[in-house]
């Protein structure tokens, strides 16, 4: 089995069925990950030594979701040199804005990488998007994964009606013209 380059991390396993988004999505690329349930807030030690040990046990990027205050991405920030992807969990009181925020609002020299609120598949893609920097496979991955973004697109557009006289029976006109070719993204 090979080490685990990415650290998910969440501050409750109540976090898990969104953080699994992102386990399912490093897997997908084969990019090996662990994950892990530690708050910032209930066990700051052992974040602080989880992440302090990541780099000698191959980690090089962390995703961390967390809801409310939502402090478990800055505070492993804080701690490391290492990439850091934040991704804000719902709440109930404020449907997640103020994970976003707590998430977002770092200090200078302190960033952390914010996905939208729940989005933690998009944060694996900026982990994979990181390690592509230096992996070509990964490169090549992600060129095909944006592919298959694009044939995705093209199959839902061309399932749209063309014409207003397909949908409301009025006069037929054009809806915008012919689509424009695919960008490619070949390296």
């Amino acid at each position: 089995m090979k080490r685990a380059v990415v650290g998910i991390l969440m501050g409750s396993d109540s976090d898990w069925p969104v953080m699994e988004q992102a386990a399912k999505t490093l897997a997908g690329f084969g990019v090996p990950y662990e994950a892990r349930v530690l708050s910032a807030h209930r066990s700051p030690d052992l974040v602080r030594r989880y992440v302090n040990s990541a780099g000698s046990r191959g980690i090089k990027v962390f995703i961390a979701g967390a809801g409310g205050a939502a402090h478990l991405a800055g505070v492993i920030a804080a701690q490391t040199t290492l990439p850091v992807i934040g991704v804000p969990m719902e709440s109930k009181s404020l449907k997640g804005l103020d994970s976003l925020l707590s998430t977002l609002q770092m200090p200078p020299g302190v960033p952390v990488a914010t996905v939208a609120i729940g989005s933690a598949a998009n944060a694996a893609v900026l982990a994979v998007q990181c390690l592509a920097l230096s992996d070509r496979r990964l490169q090549r991955a992600l060129v095909a994964h944006k592919r298959r973004l694009v044939a995705s697109t093209r199959r839902a557009d061309r399932s749209l009606p063309r014409t207003s006289a397909t949908t409301h029976g009025g006069p037929a006109r054009p809806c915008g013209g012919p689509n424009p070719e695919p960008r490619t993204f070949a390296r």
